[in-house]
Formats: structure tokens, sequence, C-alpha cells
């Protein structure tokens, strides 16, 4: 499990101690810009979903695909739950690490599920997970999981919302 050192935006936590180049790579023909990089929110925010993986994971549920892409939307996690009733779950992770413009639930407006929700449909039309295994037939439902930094720099607190939209 990865520590607050991870949570807090530390890149060398998750990237293994090396961070992306920043050098431009010239093919012989055309000199490409340098490989995108990840802001430390970004890298944070990676490391939150990590941590909700794993959680999900030790409560025995089965994680089908993470950073799923469905046309520019973007489905963070698709698990199943598997506690009566069994249920195909997209999880929208949200961490913040202040409270000062407000709790990070607050940041899911109709826009943003309007967005998730389409996404899902979208992958539910197409019927497959992006690495070629078929869609679970089961109901569908949308959580929402936040994680925010723990009191001085303990684990982090980690709040599911269970059919939060």
């Amino acid at each position: 499990m990865l520590g607050p050192a991870a949570i807090s935006g530390d890149a060398s936590a998750v990237t293994g101690g090396e961070s992306p180049t920043a050098d431009a790579v010239d093919d012989g023909k055309f000199a490409r810009p340098p490989p995108m990089s990840r802001t430390p929110a970004q890298v944070a925010g990676d490391a939150a979903e990590t941590l909700v993986v794993d959680t999900l994971v030790a409560a025995g549920w089965t994680i089908l695909a993470r950073n799923v892409h469905v046309g520019r939307r973007e489905l963070d996690v698709v698990a199943v739950d598997p506690a009566p009733p069994g249920a195909l779950v997209v999880v929208e992770v949200r961490w913040r690490a202040r409270r000062d413009f407000g709790h990070a639930e607050e940041t899911v407006d109709h826009r943003k599920r309007a967005r998730v929700r389409q996404a899902a449909y979208g992958l539910l039309d197409r019927g497959i997970l992006p690495d070629g295994d078929p869609i679970p037939r089961l109901p569908l439902r949308f959580d929402l999981i936040v994680v925010e930094p723990g009191v001085r720099g303990g684990q982090p607190r980690i709040r599911h919302h269970r059919a939060a939209f």
C-alpha cells in the first residue's frame, strides 16, 4: 500500500525514484517535443487511485480496468462488487489535499456525473473491456470514493459513497 509520501504528490514514491526525461527526441527528420510528464497533482491523483484499487481488492472486489477511455471521456475504475447483489461498479476517485474550497464530494457536479454516465453507457454499448474481455452482465452502479490526507501525515482517509449518482 502506498504511504503518505506517494499520496502527497512525491513523484519519486510512484515512479521508483526516477523522473521522466524532459529531453526532446530527434529521430533524424523532426525533433519531437519531450514526452508529457505528470504534474505533482496528477501523480498524487494516480497514487490515490492506486490506494483505492488496493483497498477494493482487499475487500474482495474484482478490478476489471483502470483509466478506461471511451471517446474523450475516462472512467477511473471499473470493478465488480461481490456483495449481494453483485454489481458492475464504475468508481470515480477524487483526491483533495485540503478542504479550503470545500469537500471533494462537492466537485462531482451534474456535468461530471453526466460525463461519467455517458462513458459508462458507451462502454456497455461496446460490450468489451479494453483488454478484450466481455463486460459482465450485472446491474450497473456508480460509486464515488474520496481520498484525503491523514491527520499529521498519518494514513490517508478514504470515504466510499455507494450509488453516489
